[in-house]
């Protein structure tokens, strides 16, 4: 490949969903301290939903944000320290508070319809010095070009990366090469182009690499998969494949391999997979974490988890609408009785 690729590993901050938002302390930075020696470029720490995420919205987690990344910084040798904010949920105030804990990489997530939400977010980060991403989420949501304007929208902020974000998993391999080709006909040739690819379709890594092929060098991915829904891309399968591709990055594939299987899977309570649910989320197109609230929501009222997420689709739920699971789960139990 002609370019050096960046790997952003998302174990820590995706990942928590697998887990409700769970990682210890020690735990948490056992995994970091082991993806920094295994050459990983940049370690992504937060609550699912980012940072101020822990809610009884999105599920409260083990530790505040601020005890996950505390002493983080100091521990890691080369790979960047990062987080993720979702404006409505953390603030300005919130970055900040993380930078002063050695954040120094962001990602502003919004709603891949919703970028004009993000400059203020952008342009804070920017004064504190940060690299900023522009996370563009349920990418499949918005058309190519539509989606193209939204990320000039975040690099005319001050982006200095924008994702294409699929959080549904929902992608084939021709929507992600028309997405990349569609950020690159109008962003600067400075701006880098990022990838976030859910494996509910078993596409991951597919999507992924046909990123890369066509302009992206961020790519996102976690140990083992760990992530919503079915996972993410899986980070040691990834790198394997770009070293049976010749690509130039740093990570260390049997260090990978190692760390995903001796101390994450141990970790999954719900094993991380394509099965019947998790299919179902990139069948319907529905955003990944929304997987289990369903099940839970399905559980309580004796229905299947697909019917939930079926209508969820149908209704174009988005990230962020996790307590209308539950009345969607009423409105299906009230029309199976009339």
């Amino acid at each position: 490949m002609e370019h050096k690729i960046y790997l952003q590993d998302v174990s820590l901050r995706d990942g928590m969903h697998a887990i409700r938002h769970q990682y210890g302390k020690e735990k948490l930075k056992e995994i970091a301290i082991a993806l920094d020696k295994a050459g990983i470029d940049a370690i992504e720490i937060a609550h699912g939903d980012g940072l101020a995420g822990g809610s009884f919205n999105y599920g409260f987690g083990a530790h505040t944000d601020w005890d996950w990344l505390d002493g983080i910084k100091d521990a890691l040798t080369q790979a960047k320290l990062t987080t993720l904010i979702l404006p409505g949920i953390a603030t300005i105030h919130d970055l900040k508070k993380a930078n002063d804990l050695g954040v120094e990489s962001v990602r502003i997530a919004t709603h891949c319809t919703e970028a004009d939400i993000a400059p203020q977010h952008i342009e804070a980060a920017k004064k504190l010095g940060m690299d900023v991403g522009g996370f563009l989420m349920m990418s499949h949501m918005n058309e190519p070009k539509a989606l193209a304007k939204q990320a000039k929208i975040m690099e005319d902020a001050g982006a200095d990366c924008v994702y294409v974000t699929d959080s549904a998993g929902a992608l084939l391999m021709d929507g992600v090469i028309d997405r990349i080709k569609a950020f690159r006909d109008v962003l600067n040739p400075q701006t880098e182009i990022g990838i976030h690819c859910h494996h509910n379709l078993s596409l991951g890594v597919a999507n992924t690499i046909v990123a890369l092929q066509h302009g992206a060098n961020r790519l996102d991915a976690s140990l083992a998969g760990m992530g919503a829904g079915a996972g993410n891309a899986p980070l040691e399968v990834l790198v394997a494949c770009l070293n049976k591709m010749g690509a130039q990055h740093n990570a260390d594939v049997y260090q990978l391999m190692d760390i995903a299987d001796d101390i994450i899977r141990p970790l999954q309570e719900r094993p991380v997979r394509v099965d019947r649910e998790t299919l179902s989320l990139g069948y319907a197109g529905v955003y990944s974490s929304f997987l289990l609230h369903s099940e839970r929501a399905a559980k309580k009222y004796g229905l299947d988890t697909r019917e939930i997420l079926e209508e969820l689709g149908n209704r174009n739920m988005v990230g962020g609408q996790e307590d209308m699971i539950v009345d969607v789960a009423l409105d299906i139990l009230k029309s199976k009785s009339n």
